[in-house]
Parts: C-alpha cells; structure tokens; sequence
C-alpha cells in the first residue's frame, strides 16, 4: 500500500539513478516503487534482455537526447532496480535496464510510493547472481517475515 508520495523534480545534468538512490537515503530509507516518471535524458546506459543463449551482458551507452516515456522499478537504501523506455527524435523507441549514466536534459519529474508498513532491501540472490529485492513487514525490517 502507498502510504506517503514523494514527488521529484531532477534538473539538468543530474545523474538519475545516483539521484533516486541519494534522496531514499535521505528521504525514504524503507525503500520506494515508482510511480511516474516523464522527462528528457542526454545520455543512457542500458542493458538488454539475455538472448536466446541467456546471456544477458548486452550493454549499450547511449549520447543523444531521449523523451522519457516510462520508468519503472524499485530503489531502496541498497540500491536501484529500474527499467525505462526512451523515445528519439523520431519516434523509434529502445528500452532496458538502467545501469547508469541517465543524465537530465531539461527535467526529470517522478512520483515515487513509500510504504510505511514494509521495508524494500537489496540482497544477493545465490540463484540469480543479482542482489535481488526483498520485502520485509514492518519499518526498517523490524518483523522476521519477508516476502509475506
């Protein structure tokens, strides 16, 4: 349940990922869902879906200007797990997992969801390889019961 709303503006040649982690450290350390996010970005790291080997170590850098069209996914004290769709000048669309470098063109506005009643953490996954979300009940992981 979003029980308190956190909305952003970043500006220009703001890190966007760096940004979202910085400001639940100091805002919402149980961690954030976003809700929204629309803007413009002058550069993007992305990686890709794993090919039909499963190899999932596509990465592209990206140095041009992108509407953001979407952004979704979970930062908590622990880090960031996004996802986001660009669109160019264009119209042609790309998309994939932000692993940096998404720098603010005029603006970035987002919508983030606190919940008060769980708390989002990061920790590694020994089947994924990835330090994957975690949801505990209760206010900085007060309750044993994760993932309920």
């Amino acid at each position: 349940m979003c029980a308190k709303v956190h909305i952003l503006r970043l500006k220009p040649g703001q890190e966007v990922k760096q940004c979202l982690e910085d400001y639940v450290v100091g805002h919402a350390p149980n961690g954030v869902a976003i809700m929204t996010c629309c803007g413009s970005v002058t550069s993007a790291k992305l990686r890709f879906a794993a090919d039909s080997n499963g190899v999932t170590d596509k990465i592209q850098h990206y140095n041009q200007n992108f509407e953001v069209l979407s952004m979704s996914g979970t930062v908590s004290k622990d880090g960031a797990h996004l996802h986001i769709c660009l669109g160019d000048n264009n119209g042609a669309t790309i998309g994939g997992h932000v692993m940096g470098d998404l720098k603010v063109f005029t603006t970035m506005e987002l919508a983030l969801c606190e919940s008060t009643d769980v708390t989002l953490k990061r920790e590694h996954d020994p089947e994924t390889g990835y330090n994957e979300l975690t949801v505990t009940k209760g206010i900085d992981g007060a309750s044993p019961n994760k993932n309920d």
